[in-house]
């Protein structure tokens, strides 16, 4: 997909999250003719032009469902030329648009997840609680469903359960209450009055201790909700495990608990042996396909904190893939000796 694109440049408003480390952990994948590097998540492009500069060469499949980020991603990445294919889709696509791109296997992948600045920045888009703007919060315009109509439309318990599982909002009852009682007096269109209603609706010994806007929790929820960002997340992370040829390596970049658990949860699952307890030897079929390349998740340094705010709460988990997959064999012989090297 290419696109005219105008705007600001992108380079100046956009500082990639942790980029000399995920270009440490990915290019070691990259580092044969014709490798592919998949950006799940590619907002304005800041990962993938260093990534496509370290491996050159790497060709990308870029994926994001924000037309306004793929114009300002299709200018930056203009120079790589046709070492670049961009696609508008849900990251949770990726198996159709490997499919479309004639691409059976990847060797590097990444998803940096959350909201990029583009849509932080922009005022209109309704994502941030700072300034006053439409309940949007679509990463893809195409999208029916808005903040607005999650909030106006949902039943009571539905709106609890967002805000509970999706913000682990504590007060999801008493924030509930007060959306519902001001919505039958007038439907929500701004942030502005949600903003001002949560403040109000949460007790002031709460609010106290709370670090940051007490908004901040809903808005995520609602984000969260507007965009399936969770379900997508749970749905990829196997198509992309699947997807990786040998060697190959995955990063994914989290910003809060809810996507760095199934992060977590997946990563731990692929890095280990389904082999019982006990058992001296672990048949091939049984043995860990992958390894992890972080201790856990590792975080930015104090001195990336300092120069970009944003990356603070940021996650990173990486993998590698070690063994094909194979289909189990009645009888097999073949294995590693539990506690070996993998």
């Amino acid at each position: 997909m290419t696109h005219e694109a105008t705007g600001p440049d992108p380079s100046t408003i956009h500082v990639p999250v942790m980029a000399a480390r995920v270009v440490e952990l990915l290019s070691p994948a990259l580092d044969h003719p014709d490798a592919v590097y998949v950006d799940g998540t590619l907002g304005m492009a800041g990962h993938a032009e260093l990534m496509l500069t370290a491996n050159p060469q790497a060709r990308l499949v870029g994926i994001d469902r924000d037309r306004d980020a793929l114009d300002l991603a299709s200018r930056r990445l203009a120079p790589f030329g046709a070492r670049v294919h961009l696609a508008r889709a849900r990251f949770d696509e990726l198996g159709r648009v490997l499919d479309d791109a004639g691409i059976a296997t990847i060797d590097a992948a990444l998803f940096d997840l959350g909201l990029s600045s583009l849509q932080i920045d922009r005022a209109d888009r309704g994502f941030a609680y700072r300034v006053d703007a439409p309940l949007d919060m679509r990463m893809d315009t195409r999208s029916e469903l808005t903040a607005a109509r999650v909030l106006n439309e949902y039943s009571p318990g539905d709106l609890v359960r967002v805000l509970r599982d999706y913000g682990e909002e504590k007060q999801a009852t008493r924030i509930v209450r007060a959306i519902v009682a001001e919505r039958e007096r007038e439907p929500f269109t701004d942030s502005a009055r949600l903003v001002d209603l949560i403040l109000r609706a949460i007790p002031a010994a709460v609010r106290t201790k709370t670090k940051g806007n007490p908004a901040k929790r809903t808005f995520q929820a609602l984000r969260i909700e507007v965009n399936g960002e969770l379900e997508a997340l749970s749905t990829v992370l196997p198509v992309m495990l699947g997807r990786m040829g040998p060697a190959a390596r995955a990063a994914v970049l989290a910003y809060h608990s809810l996507e760095d658990r199934i992060v977590k949860q997946v990563f731990t699952a692929a890095t280990s042996d389904s082999a019982p307890a006990g058992l001296p030897v672990v048949p091939d079929e049984m043995a860990a396909r992958f390894v992890p390349l972080t201790r856990g998740a590792e975080k930015p340094d104090a001195a990336e904190i300092a120069e970009n705010p944003r990356s603070a709460s940021a996650r990173l988990r990486a993998i590698e893939r070690i063994r094909p997959d194979v289909a189990p064999s009645a009888g097999s012989r073949h294995g590693h000796r539990r506690g070996g090297r993998r």
